[in-house]
């Protein structure tokens, strides 16, 4: 088995893992917010990966950390690929006169810094689960929508496109039903690796303390109240960097894994 293989195959078992980790994990053997415990206490049969500084079960808490970053990952992403690709083929198919303004609106979103907007729009609006989501997902399309109309432009002068539209097929049924399918794998692989950057930009969210409000966790929350006690109990700050760490690395190789095997042009 080639080395990619091995890093593909491992990304996806991990993130098997996460899916269930998030689904079970935050009440599986304790509620992620019941104080359960003595304050820092060590990992043992009890307690897999030590309790809190308030008593609470850290594996418990990590594991609904990881249904926030799933959850919001997720929807973020399928909002950016339903506005970047309805974008993106709006600015090749439509009329100059919509397609140009469209597009230069896109571009003049890549000068702002996708953290400092986010930021932005959680500090005028309040934190909150549907406002991480809101301000990422702004962030998030532009990229997409770049994408999808590089694609979208070269599939259009396509045999099988052209012959679509010559049976009398309109721009909406030669899209939907023959330029999109074609780039549902590039989407996928790039959707994967967008979303390892959204899981991280939610948590640097968190930690900065203007993402998911207390008393639920994220990784960068449990990642910034770790801080103040790293010295004396470093275990309470390896664990939600560590499984941050793996997530990162694991969908990015199944990012590239899946790119490989969908787009014949990469291999």
């Amino acid at each position: 088995m080639k080395a990619r293989d091995l890093f593909f195959w491992a990304g996806v078992g991990f993130l098997g893992f996460l899916v269930l980790l998030a689904v079970f994990g935050p009440t599986f053997r304790h509620h992620y917010l019941d104080k359960v415990g003595l304050p820092f206490e060590p990992p043992g049969a009890r307690f897999w990966l030590g309790t809190d500084e308030l008593g609470r079960d850290v594996f418990a808490r990590i594991a609904y950390g990881a249904r926030v970053s799933l959850t919001v990952g997720l929807i973020v992403q399928g909002l950016a690929l339903l506005i970047g690709t309805a974008v993106g083929v709006i600015g090749v198919y439509a009329p100059r006169w919509i397609s140009n303004p469209v597009m230069r609106l896109t571009d003049g979103m890549f000068a702002f810094p996708d953290i400092l907007l986010a930021i932005l729009i959680i500090g005028v609006w309040r934190r909150g689960m549907v406002p991480v989501i809101v301000a990422l997902a702004i962030t998030a399309w532009p990229g997409i929508a770049r994408l999808v109309r590089t694609q979208v432009a070269s599939l259009r002068h396509r045999e099988f496109v052209q012959a679509a539209r010559a049976m009398g097929g309109s721009t909406v049924y030669v899209v939907t039903r023959h330029v999109l399918p074609q780039m549902m794998g590039v989407l996928l692989a790039v959707s994967m690796v967008e979303l390892a950057g959204t899981i991280l930009a939610e948590s640097s969210l968190s930690f900065l303390g203007i993402g998911i409000e207390a008393p639920d966790p994220s990784w960068g929350s449990l990642i910034d109240s770790a801080r103040a006690n790293m010295n004396a109990y470093p275990l309470l700050l390896l664990w939600p960097c560590l499984i941050l760490s793996l997530s990162i690395f694991a969908l990015n190789f199944v990012g590239d894994g899946l790119r490989e095997r969908l787009d014949p042009r990469s291999r």
